[in-house]
């Protein structure tokens, strides 16, 4: 017999093979894939939903003294014909009031937030000269979406029996939202149903009617001793400020009793007079907060009643970690327990997104997990145990590589982002599988035995790569279109037009390289019985 022509290699998936096959640093290959995907997985920003590119803003121009009709007409619509020249803009509002107009503009979603507020504001400062006289300098204010909604929100409330006045316990309130707010990645913190500390006039109308006052008299009255701005004279010789000033005139409700506000028939009226002075909180602020809390969530209610509460909200930074984000704010607040312990202040966390961030991506990973066992047993009854080895080890490998190139893409990890990976997990095993598949049928060929493993392999994976590539690059351009829905439906559903054809590319990189490289560690070719009864029968006509 002559020399067999050794098999010819024809599409790429034959040339990794053959490159990879035999190769030492496959196998480093293989393992740096699964590490850098656990890295990814680990440091990637968790959030639960992706996050949508909303921008707009609104501009407020002020004109003293005008009515609705004239500042529709010579602000409001004049302002609204220039901004449509702003390019992505897709609605503009106008409304008008007396003394102001509003403009709110709203831009095509997908749009980058910088620079639509950048546009907008070039747009209204390069048309200040068209202003109309007597227009104040326009409050140009952009729209955040970014960091308007929190992620953690704190219900603080006095506990019962606490000490602690209004004013005292909104002070501490404010020092935990100074030390939250210097945390990394928080971007945004704000107070909910907190109160100033004031001194409380309450007039009385017939005294002040006695005494022939007006509410007026008492106002300038006040004024004059309410506040005082201390003058600076300058530099000395040793580079010091100059400063001359007197304290606050007003420091107690006595000093407050004590403003004279009028003369009546040669007698000094006083404050204390005509009117009822407190040392209280800004009353005239309506908007408080009240907690009303179940039986277990430990707090003391004895009355079942709303308990006075101030709501301290935490917002992130755009494409940042929201888990890590609320475990460094958890971390603040158990250095205050016992502070908070002794001064008789409780918290609730209501709303925690990165404990939910946390837990979507877990859950839809555990579901994963299930998925790729589920598919490793149905190989083991398909075609064996050493095959379903192979092709499991193929998931967790092309799961690997996109969850890198999502990381280094910027993406974050999220419940669309976890679905593209599940909705793409049935079309991954397709490629190792089909692979696999040919490498098991050609070593139970009959002519298996003459040829070398190394052949088998080969050529078995070089056979499917063309249909293969076909039906892979078919699949993926049905996802292709996703990628061009606007909208906020198309900003929402963008992770799956992103990730599933990068995981569908890396399915067929994995099955060329990896199926054939463990194909040789693990599969032997096997003994045919035709083989052994033909060599019987050619010893048995040599003997006769």
């Amino acid at each position: 017999m002559g020399h067999k022509k050794p098999y010819e290699v024809k599409d790429v998936a034959g040339k990794l093979a053959v490159g990879f096959l035999r190769n030492p640093l496959t196998a480093v290959l293989g393992i740096v894939l699964l590490a850098l995907g656990w890295i990814a997985l680990s440091t990637m920003p968790r959030e639960e939903d992706p996050q949508i590119a909303i921008s707009g803003g609104a501009v407020i121009v002020a004109m003293p003294g005008a009515t609705p009709g004239e500042v529709e007409n010579i602000i409001v619509k004049p302002l609204e014909k220039k901004l449509r020249e702003v390019k992505g803009i897709e609605h503009i509002y106008g409304m008008s009031m007396d003394n102001v107009g509003i403009v709110n503009v709203m831009y095509y979603i997908g749009e980058n937030r910088e620079d639509s507020n950048l546009k907008l504001y070039d747009k209204v400062m390069q048309n200040m000269d068209e202003m109309p006289k007597g227009v104040m300098q326009p409050l140009i204010k952009p729209f955040d979406i970014d960091i308007d909604v929190p992620i953690i929100t704190l219900a603080m409330y006095k506990k019962e029996g606490a000490l602690l006045s209004t004013t005292d316990f909104t002070e501490k309130v404010k020092k935990l939202q100074h030390e939250i707010n210097a945390i990394d990645n928080v971007a945004k913190t704000t107070l909910r149903g907190n109160h100033k500390e004031q001194y409380n006039i309450e007039v009385d109308m017939g005294k002040l009617s006695a005494y022939h006052l007006s509410m007026g008299q008492i106002m300038m009255a006040v004024q004059s001793l309410a506040a005082n701005v201390p003058n600076v004279k300058g530099r000395t010789q040793d580079n010091k400020l100059t400063i001359f000033g007197i304290a606050n005139a007003i420091e107690s409700v006595e000093d407050v009793k004590n403003v004279m506000v009028a003369n009546y028939m040669g007698s000094p009226i006083y404050l204390r007079d005509v009117a009822k002075v407190t040392n209280g909180i800004d009353i005239q602020n309506f908007k408080d907060v009240g907690l009303i809390a179940r039986a277990d969530n430990n707090i003391t209610n004895p009355f079942n009643k709303e308990i006075p509460q101030v709501t301290l909200t935490v917002a992130k930074l755009a494409g940042t970690n929201a888990v890590f984000v609320a475990k460094d704010v958890e971390e603040v607040l158990k250095e205050h327990e016992e502070e908070f312990e002794k001064e008789g202040i409780g918290y609730i966390v209501t709303r925690d997104y990165g404990e939910r961030a946390n837990e979507a991506v877990n859950e839809l990973m555990h579901h994963l997990v299930i998925t790729i066992i589920i598919i490793a047993l149905m190989l083991v009854f398909a075609l064996g145990w050493r095959e379903s080895i192979i092709v499991t080890f193929t998931v967790p490998a092309i799961l690997a590589i996109t969850l890198f190139i999502a990381y280094v893409s910027g993406q974050t990890m999220n419940r669309i982002t976890l679905f593209a990976f599940l909705l793409s997990l049935g079309l991954l095993v397709d490629a190792a599988i089909i692979v696999i598949e040919n490498i098991h049928r050609h070593l139970h060929a009959h002519d298996a035995e003459d040829k070398d493993m190394d052949e088998i392999l080969v050529q078995a994976t070089d056979e499917v790569g063309g249909p293969t590539n076909i039906a892979t690059l078919a699949i993926i351009m049905t996802m292709v279109p996703m990628a061009f829905v606007g909208g906020m439906m198309g900003s929402f559903m963008k992770p799956i037009p992103l990730n599933v054809p990068v995981a569908l590319f890396a399915s067929l990189a994995v099955a060329y390289i990896f199926t054939p490289y463990l194909s040789l560690k693990l599969l032997k070719k096997p003994k045919h019985k035709h083989n052994h009864k033909e060599e019987e029968k050619e010893k048995d006509k040599g003997k006769s």
